[in-house]
């Protein structure tokens, strides 16, 4: 979330909740860390002795991991709830993160890019746009009720997308086909929201039931129960849109 909270929405009592709030702090305190990695001119003693300690730390979580099969522990697929998705996980020191919701026409939103995501000078990597948009096509899916994989993704490049600077992106359901959807998106500066800079089309479609059996078969829960997703995606759940105020009325002479 572009300003995470703790999220209780995939927790189910107070351990989960505890749980989710320590791997929040760490997701926040790891972006801080690759931010200040991208952007520091300290010299070479110093880079030194920050990749010794990064080391250590990194074989104190190493005591216990789970295996690619293996969902977290926070991990709810049927809530789309997923803590360590690398465009909207808390946990996930990849993401920015980016928190979703819905609008009027689809989901919406908005986020800053760090110079961890550039590629051309000062601007964002085509290829981080291409993530963030895929993420957001597949949240519009579920914000209608359906669901899919990814099989085409093409975008169009109008112009360089900035870094350091707030970004809107929108996508929405433009046909719905059974078990197929195609879906529209775009990102675009929040103070030019109608400019596009960069524009999307998307085909998500859900898999058979035995070609879902093939790919997510060997799926666990984070206590090693055999637990394939009914609904297998990489999309996360979108955040409901906030209720209008009620119309106000003229009043009557």
């Amino acid at each position: 979330m572009s300003n995470p909270g703790v999220d209780t929405r995939g927790t189910q009592d107070d351990g989960d909740a505890e749980l989710l709030a320590a791997v929040t702090e760490l997701g926040d305190a790891l972006r801080e860390l690759v931010d200040a990695t991208v952007t520091t001119t300290v010299g070479a003693a110093d880079l030194r002795s920050a990749a010794a300690a990064a080391r250590e730390i990194t074989a104190a979580l190493s005591v216990a991991r789970r295996a690619p099969t293996q969902l977290p522990a926070l991990d709810d697929p049927i809530r789309f709830f997923r803590v360590y998705n690398p465009v909207s996980g808390v946990g996930s020191p990849l993401a920015p993160p980016l928190d979703i919701g819905e609008d009027d026409d689809g989901v919406v939103a908005e986020v800053a890019l760090g110079i961890a995501y550039e590629g051309p000078p000062s601007y964002v990597h085509g290829g981080v746009s291409a993530l963030l948009m895929d993420q957001l096509l597949g949240a519009a899916t579920i914000a209608v009720g359906l669901w899919g994989m990814t099989v085409r993704l093409e975008l169009d490049y109008r112009g360089p997308v900035p870094l350091e600077t707030r970004l809107v992106l929108r996508a929405r359901v433009t046909e719905d086909a059974g078990r197929k959807s195609v879906v529209t998106g775009s990102i675009a500066t929040a103070d030019r929201p109608d400019r596009a800079l960069v524009e999307a089309r998307g085909v998500f479609v859900a898999p058979r039931p035995e070609r879902s059996a093939t790919y997510f078969g060997a799926i666990t829960d984070a206590a090693g129960r055999h637990a394939p997703p009914g609904r297998p995606t990489d999309a996360t759940g979108v955040r409901p849109a906030a209720p209008r105020p009620p119309a106000a009325h003229a009043p009557t002479a």
